[in-house]
């Protein structure tokens, strides 16, 4: 690889790899990286075994506690009817309503 320019470094005792994003986060517990530098710019590869943890929308108070009396639900059921509903009061109330 050094003849066409590239360098190639392995990175070592990685513990944990995690890639955030809008919809959730990508986890390897355990994971292979490797550096590439070619013409002054350095990539990584990463090889491992990975899990996919989606996200959780963030619930205001407020939402949890117009549920939570618009059905006359516990708060508690009103809370993980919006993280279900992802955070649609209207979905979450029709939803403990049932």
């Amino acid at each position: 690889m050094k003849q066409i320019g590239m360098q190639m470094e392995p990175i070592e005792d990685v513990q944990k790899l995690v890639i955030y994003t809008a919809k959730g986060n990508y986890i390897f517990d355990s994971a292979e990286v490797t550096a590439m530098t070619m013409q002054g710019i350095t990539t990584y590869q990463v090889a491992g075994q990975v899990r996919f943890e989606p996200a959780v929308p963030e619930i205001p108070e407020d939402d949890v506690m117009l549920v939570a009396e618009q059905a006359g639900v516990s708060q508690d059921a009103a809370r993980e009817a919006l993280v279900a509903c992802k955070g649609d009061i209207a979905e979450a109330i029709l939803k403990v309503s049932k």
